[in-house]
């Protein structure tokens, strides 16, 4: 076709895209561009007698070996097209947003031009995302059609997935350049792109475009920094490696305009250091990690618009929750995955020729983020906050993240721990030795717990165990490794107590792991420790015991005297937590719980071989039942039938040593069975309904019972919804308090029949919320604030102040693991005031007709 058709249907003085000429020399690239014009589609390409020759595929190719994807033909486009990404004017041809999603080199199976000219193309593909091989087949035109159609069809080989797989489209919806989806770029001005600002056309890139390095496409293309025009920028020579700037830890975040502050991140600490083309990941001791994140994140990290930099940074694995998780990296690692890491970039020390080390941070960082840009992809900026330390450092610590880094804003870059980057975390966590460790009392083939120590020179201290936090396969990978390092005598400086020492198998002190804990008792050891992963970036011989981070007004958690059998039994596999986990969470976390369970009747949801094997939900009692847990009888039942209650933490613990994983408690107390001290509005969104407007509907909620004169507390189900929970003075009967939620919860579905329904049937609740009021009725129970869950995630049921409502916290955002964090945290408990706004149903009741 050649280029006349594409130049014909543009008027390049309004749109972006390159104008391009037939290039001389051949290549075999390919591109697929996703591009959201009238309708969504890909535009497919591939390089053949120096142009693009382009089919745009309506649905998107697809990686199921002979499923047909309509291929319609259209004119040819210029080389330079491949690297286009950004907005076409509205009322251009082809008007909308356009990301490459795709790219990489194409080979012909057999003669490609006489394949091409007969309609029927085999290829193979080698690109980021889509590879082996392909089939282009023209079909049969029909009478003055003037669309030219062809299909585009996946071979059966390697490379191919089945019907069941994830779609590669919605699996992999960015660009593979910047790392944008179509919604971070639509909307933009014309030619802009948010990843690398204005896109320009340098003159002559189009002569090189065939044959251009992939440096040269990326500086023809697009405004990058340019260090040799900044002030205190000193031409030197890509370093090999720099000792990366460490941060001190302090007790208490600082304060005043001197200080930026950074979200702490969770993962590795590595330099990406990039040169022609080509990238080396390296740890902060030196080693070279490059293969051990796979070629996606290396790839992203090419693809960014300079020709040399040496960026500091951290590969992180993020949660549902979007904080980053160590553990999950660390899982990824082990069992070969790469899909889900990130680079946080957050300095910048070397660019394109230039040692940018002198420059104040703060510079650094604007040039960096111009490198980089905002974008959502694999490679990401790290963003500041300017705000006073200590408030950045709270509201990090309620979303129960690790902490933050706060930096001088005008300070070099200096290697090693040094006071220019201080560190301010939310829980105690450092790094260990492991000189020993405990065998599993339910595997042979794992361990238990590790014995930790940490060096004061050259002895190594006693500093305790950790005993939980490892998955199944964890645990039995650590029991291999620790094997061959078995060695008969003690490693420490000082002999162990008979207690510290029993059942220990002494190792070489060679490992490191990470932990984290409640706090140092007394005599210098871990309390309420959980493993998050080895560090095999730190040698064990640099492991010392950091100064203790200074608590205020956190009170003892109590001491728990039930006696724990098998206490590393997992209760959740996945996530680690073993029965001495959960215990110590409930000591943690007692003092909120305890008034909400204590001197109720309580139905339980018992796993005894954890949440991967039989449920029991059950209300009475069973054989072998620990005498801390209380027998009552309900005045309804016969006198020989008895129900479960507590009285004090060594109840709640004789339930953990049973196995109950959820806790239910009635809304009544045993000391009154038939009048509630409270009100609990259960809000279940059915399916394809966004958390967004379980959010309102938890306010709608809030405004309803306020209205009717009660007092409205609110916390996450720790399944799918949220609980909205009024506070009673026990004077109305169960009939009442039904009759009563059951009117709210049918106005709220007759005013808004199109989000709510009062009715629990299946049927009637797709897309709509259920407004659950039978919570409120004799015998009816409902998850108690701070209980576990027993599913995947070890989440927990978690009471949130109404300003914290936010779409960043979903239902299960709080877990076993990141909860004392959180409440560590908080200046006050949320629910501190929830017995205190009781009043009866019947005041409430006269204080809404008076309202009326």
């Amino acid at each position: 076709m050649g280029l006349e058709t594409y130049r014909k249907k543009r008027d390049f003085a309004s749109t972006p895209e390159p104008k391009g000429r037939t290039a001389r020399k051949k290549g075999h690239s390919f591109v697929i561009q996703k591009h959201d014009a009238t309708r969504l589609h890909y535009d497919f390409r591939l390089e053949m007698d120096g142009v693009l020759k382009s089919w745009a595929v309506t649905k998107g190719p697809s990686l199921v070996p002979g499923e047909k994807r309509l291929a319609v033909h259209v004119e040819d486009h210029p080389l330079d097209y491949g690297g286009f990404e950004g907005t076409i004017p509205k009322g251009e041809y082809g008007g909308g947003t356009v990301i490459v999603w795709d790219r990489g080199t194409w080979s012909p199976i057999g003669d490609a031009r006489r394949g091409y000219a007969k309609g029927h193309l085999d290829f193979e593909l080698k690109g980021k995302k889509l590879g082996g091989r392909w089939h282009l087949v023209r079909m049969a035109g029909k009478p003055r059609e003037k669309r030219e159609n062809w299909l585009l069809i996946k071979g059966d080989d390697e490379a191919a997935r089945s019907e069941s797989d994830p779609d590669i489209l919605e699996q992999r919806p960015e660009s593979v350049v910047t790392g944008r989806e179509i919604k971070d770029v639509a909307g933009e001005e014309p030619g802009w792109s948010s990843k690398s600002g204005r896109i320009r056309q340098r003159k002559g890139a189009s002569n090189k475009a065939a044959g251009a390095s992939q440096i040269e496409e990326r500086t023809a293309t697009r405004d990058v920094p340019d260090p040799s025009k900044i002030k205190g920028a000193k031409k030197a020579a890509l370093p090999d490696f720099l000792d990366p700037s460490l941060a001190t830890l302090v007790s208490t975040a600082p304060v005043g305009e001197r200080w930026i502050h950074e979200i702490k991140f969770d993962g590795y600490r590595l330099q990406a250091r990039i040169e022609a083309g080509r990238v080396r990941l390296i740890t902060r001791g030196g080693l070279d990690w490059t293969k051990k994140f796979g070629k996606t994140l290396v790839s992203s990290l090419v693809d960014l618009p300079a020709a040399m930099a040496l960026i500091d940074g951290e590969i992180v694995v993020e949660s549902g929750s979007g904080a980053s998780d160590f553990s999950a990296l660390q899982a990824d690692l082990s069992e070969g995955r790469s899909n889900r890491f990130r680079f946080y970039a957050f300095d910048l020390m070397h660019l394109d020729g230039y040692d940018l080390r002198a420059l104040p941070l703060i510079k650094r960082k604007e040039l960096l983020e111009e490198l980089i840009g905002q974008g959502t992809g694999l490679i990401r900026y790290s963003g500041h906050f300017e705000e006073e330390g200590d408030l950045v450092l709270r509201h990090a610590c309620r979303l129960s993240l690790e902490g933050i880094v706060s930096k001088l804003r005008d300070a070099p870059y200096r290697s090693g721990r040094n006071k220019s980057w201080v560190k301010s975390k939310c829980s105690e966590r450092q790094e260990f030795v492991v000189g020993g460790y405990v065998p599993s009392t339910t595997s042979r083939k794992a361990i238990g717990s590790l014995v930790l120590g940490a060096y004061d020179g050259d002895v190594l201290h006693h500093v305790g165990r950790v005993g939980t936090g490892y998955t199944v396969a964890v645990a039995e990978d650590l029991f291999k490794r620790l094997e061959r390092l078995r060695v008969p005598s003690n490693p420490f400086g000082k002999r162990l107590s008979a207690e510290e020492a029993r059942q220990v198998r002494y190792v070489r002190p060679e490992l490191v792991a990470e932990v984290e804990f409640r706090s140092w008792t007394a005599d210098g050891l871990l309390r309420h420790a959980s493993f998050r992963g080895l560090r095999e970036d730190k040698p064990a011989r640099e492991i010392v015991r950091e100064a203790p981070k200074k608590t205020i007004n956190q009170p003892k958690a109590p001491r728990r005297a039930v006696k724990l059998t098998h206490p590393d039994r997992l209760y959740w596999p996945d996530e680690g937590v073993t029965k001495e986990g959960l215990a110590d969470y409930y000591a943690d976390v007692w003092r909120f719980i305890g008034p909400h369970i204590v001197g109720r009747p309580l139905a339980l949801v018992r796993c005894p071989n954890g949440i991967t094997g039989e449920k029991f939900f059950q209300k009475h009692v069973w054989k072998g039942l620990n005498p801390n847990i209380v027998l009552v009888n309900d005045p309804k039942d016969p006198p020989e039938e008895h129900s479960i209650s507590i009285r004090d933490l060594d109840g709640l613990i004789a339930l953990v040593q049973s196995a109950v994983l959820e806790i239910h408690p009635w809304g009544s107390t045993v000391a009154d069975w038939e009048r509630p001290d409270r009100i609990i509005m259960d809000l279940d969104p059915g399916e394809d309904v966004p958390w967004e407007k379980v959010i309102e509907a938890a306010f709608e909620t809030r405004d309803r019972l306020n209205d009717a004169g009660l007092a409205a507390f609110l916390k996450t189900s720790g399944g799918k919804g949220l609980h909205v929970v009024a506070p009673l003075k026990a004077k109305a009967e169960w009939p009442a308090v039904k009759a009563f939620t059951k009117a709210i919860a049918d106005a709220m579905a007759s005013d808004t029949s199109d989000r709510y329904v009062s009715t629990i049937t299946k049927s009637r609740r797709r897309g709509k919320i259920l407004v659950d009021y039978l919570r409120n009725q004799r015998g009816a129970t409902a998850v108690a604030p701070y209980s576990t869950r027993a599913r995947p995630g070890a989440a927990v049921s978690m009471p949130l102040a109404w300003d914290e409502l936010s779409p960043g916290i979903g239902p299960a955002y709080f877990t076993v693991e990141n909860t004392p964090t959180r409440l560590a945290a908080l200046s006050a408990d949320p629910w501190e005031d929830f017995q205190a706004a009781a009043v009866p149903l019947e005041r409430s009741k006269t204080s809404r007709r008076k309202a009326a």
